[in-house]
């Protein structure tokens, strides 16, 4: 079981005054019970990595606690916390060493091999990876060893098609044996390998017994509305309200040019969905206006005397 009390995380930037930053996680609670595996949804920059990591201890909340019953893995797919200096094969026998003498360091180094396929850059150093060779090597190091409660952060959208199934089944595999909280846009393996679901909004967090109420309650909200349907004065008041979102994704954007890469990356994926939003609402209203145009210039050919 994972007890999640009260946890409030923001990023201060230099742009804003501490009053004006946004919190990413403001006062979630939530308990994640023993042997569920649970779905995260939400939008580009809701803060599904942020929790992730949270969960996992390798970052701090402003305000609340993560408190674990059960042993955690670090989250699959980030790539991260490796020693750039080392080779993989170092990595990974340095982390072994970390989780104690009951596991035996050469087995665990052939089982990461065997998994990540990154042929002979194993004995090459991280830095000279790709990021995909990383996010490879981080997975088969994380399924090297037991934990009650895996974390996975996009992990079975690395590589090829190949690596992607093999991925994939490995999860599956680990269903059964221990749960999963985990991120991805795939909605089939979600609902194949969830049973529940946390949906993030606005810094809050929802919980759902049911994996497919959690992606239904995400559709209804990313969805949004249908512009088609909508009278000209709604859209144009919609484009406004878009026109505003996305001038406060470009101001994060800018504040966030300092972060790491992988805190400052959901800043971009919301910038890029503000300028999508906008772009689709443009469209809908220029193509209603033309094909006003259209009829006018239709009925005056209509009315005009020959």
């Amino acid at each position: 079981m994972i007890e999640i009390q009260n946890l409030s995380k923001r990023y201060y930037h230099s742009h804003y005054s501490k009053s004006d930053d946004q919190w990413v996680l403001k006062d979630i609670n939530l308990i994640i019970p023993t042997g569920v595996s649970v779905g995260l949804l939400g939008a580009n920059g809701a803060g599904k990595s942020t929790l992730l990591r949270l969960i996992a201890g390798m970052d701090t909340p402003q305000k609340g606690r993560v408190i674990r019953h059960s042993k955690v893995s670090w989250p699959i797919g980030l790539a991260a916390g490796l020693q750039s200096s080392m080779t993989g094969r170092q990595n990974v026998k340095f982390v072994a060493r970390m989780h104690g003498t009951e596991y035996d360091i050469n087995s665990i180094i052939e089982r990461v091999q065997d998994f990540a396929e990154i042929g002979l850059a194993f004995d090459e150093p991280i830095r000279t990876y790709s990021s995909g060779m990383r996010s490879r090597l981080n997975f088969g190091l994380s399924l090297a060893f037991d934990f009650d409660v895996y974390l996975s952060d996009e992990a079975t959208a690395v590589g090829d098609r190949a690596f992607k199934a093999k991925a994939s089944k490995a999860f599956k595999d680990k269903v059964g044996e221990a749960s999963l909280i985990m991120v991805s846009h795939g909605e089939s393996i979600l609902k194949e390998l969830c049973q529940a679901g946390i949906y993030l909004k606005d810094g809050q967090a929802q919980w759902y017994d049911n994996i497919k109420d959690a992606i239904a309650a995400y559709h209804a909200d990313s969805d949004g509305p249908q512009l088609s349907k909508m009278a000209m004065p709604a859209l144009q008041k919609l484009r406004q309200e878009r026109r505003l979102a996305l001038e406060d994704a470009k101001l994060a954007r800018e504040a966030a040019e300092t972060l790491p890469p992988r805190e400052k990356k959901p800043y971009g994926d919301a910038l890029r969905a503000a300028r999508e939003s906008l772009r689709e609402v443009r469209e809908e209203i220029e193509s209603r206006q033309a094909k006003s145009k259209g009829n006018s210039t239709a009925k005056d050919k209509a009315i005009t005397p020959e």
